[in-house]
């Protein structure tokens, strides 16, 4: 599964499936992100990945856990991931998440890199979508808004989980799932 998109400002991304080949890409757009973006994907200070990171996010079986890479059409360069890890194998819900290297954000390859580990999570059964945002992560909130139905499971101070409905299915479904 392989797409082009063409972005809001004309730029294209090409989106992919990552492979245990793009460990290069991968440490490369680590490199890219800033402070604040990482603290927002990682929750917290993420100086470097380790191996055992650069190994888990790059070698993914396709089905209980789905990476998506967005790469710049011109050059060739990672510019975003995203990837969704079902919480139980075979199971309808996943954790999902998104990174996009900061020069490349507001530029819509987060919406895109969404609607296509949307699509799928569809196509591999996954019916919801759990995620941990930092409170003050607007844009992630917005883009899991756009997707389907946002329902606040648990607030702290400084950081939110939320599922969200997936268009085929019920939230109330996988709040008994989880108990």
């Amino acid at each position: 599964m392989e797409s082009l998109v063409e972005l809001r400002d004309g730029a294209c991304v090409r989106i992919r499936p990552v492979t245990g080949a793009d460990r290069r890409l991968l440490l490369a757009g680590f490199a890219r992100l800033g402070e604040r973006s990482r603290e927002q994907r990682f929750m917290g200070v993420k100086v470097r990945l380790t191996e055992a990171e650069a190994v888990f996010f790059t070698h993914v079986d396709g089905h209980d856990h789905v990476a998506l890479g967005a790469l710049d059409q011109r050059t060739g360069e990672g510019v975003g991931v995203a990837r969704f890890i079902r919480l139980r194998p075979g199971g309808d819900v996943a954790e999902a998440a998104v990174a996009v290297v900061d020069d490349w954000q507001g530029r819509g390859v987060g919406r895109a890199l969404l609607a296509a580990l949307t699509r799928r999570a569809e196509e591999e059964g996954v019916t919801h979508f759990e995620a941990t945002l930092r409170a003050d992560n607007r844009a992630m909130l917005a883009g899991f808004e756009r997707i389907g139905e946002v329902e606040v499971i648990d607030r702290e101070l400084d950081a939110m989980e939320i599922c969200v409905r997936l268009p085929v299915a019920d939230c109330a479904s996988a709040a008994g799932a989880r108990t």
